[in-house]
């Protein structure tokens, strides 16, 4: 399986979704849009399409970021969803996902950041994908929007400060907003970038210090998401 990656900054890093697929032996490419990578001009060569977080939104400009090109990326999720490959957005990327299928992103009721957990939906415990997840997950947040939905969309998770967590827009597309690829060496990049917010924030309810972030054991949460890419890959 060709899986490519689309990252948007170094700190937003792929984590256990790059774990999964150098376990499996998968061929793996990346378009490191910070560094100029370009994005494929198709989807020929791409079985699974993992789109990355980042700080942007899908209204972010090439004037305000000029290495993130929203436009560009829709454009190729749209691509790759048409050739009826599977494509995995997180945060940012189940954002452009969204819009990418026409529906807008909104701002998320709470800004997220931190270990929290979330609850599958009633069909969140009927998907074959995800139903492994259990009741109730403790999954990484590192977020302030959520994706929007389309008709055919189904939300499969939800948290106290997000409803949104984690949605199917059809069999091989599905948005997460959570980041269940997050690993200690991806949550030192992510405190790097926001110690300074991390450590002074008092305002939000659902942002958590560095030390309880980093504190948390991330294993369970990474073997799920691994079961989740082992079921996607078999449905493609």
């Amino acid at each position: 399986m060709k899986v490519h990656f689309i990252q948007h900054e170094i700190f937003e890093a792929p984590g256990a979704y790059y774990g999964w697929a150098k376990e499996r032996n998968h061929t793996i490419t990346f378009s490191k849009v910070y560094e100029n990578q370009p994005l494929p001009n198709t989807a020929g060569n791409i079985d699974m399409l993992v789109v990355m977080g980042g700080p942007q939104s899908p209204q972010t400009t090439n004037e305000e970021c000029p290495h993130f090109n929203a436009k560009a990326e829709i454009a190729l999720i749209q691509k790759t969803i048409t050739a009826g490959k599977a494509v995995v957005g997180v945060c940012l990327g189940s954002q452009l996902i969204g819009e990418a299928l026409g529906a807008k992103t909104e701002n998320s009721p709470e800004k997220e950041i931190g270990v929290f957990p979330i609850q599958l939906t009633k069909d969140g415990l009927k998907d074959e994908k995800v139903n492994h997840f259990g009741s109730i997950l403790p999954v990484g947040h590192w977020h302030s929007d959520m994706p929007g939905l389309t008709p055919e969309s189904k939300i499969l998770a939800t948290s106290i400060g997000c409803p949104r967590q984690i949605i199917a827009y059809s069999n091989l597309v599905y948005g997460f907003q959570c980041h269940m690829e997050l690993t200690p060496e991806v949550i030192e990049l992510l405190i790097a970038e926001d110690e300074d917010f991390l450590t002074n924030s008092t305002t939000h309810k659902f942002v958590q210090k560095p030390d309880e972030i980093r504190s948390f054991d991330y294993t369970v949460m990474n073997g799920k998401l691994f079961r989740f890419l082992d079921k996607l890959a078999i449905s493609k």
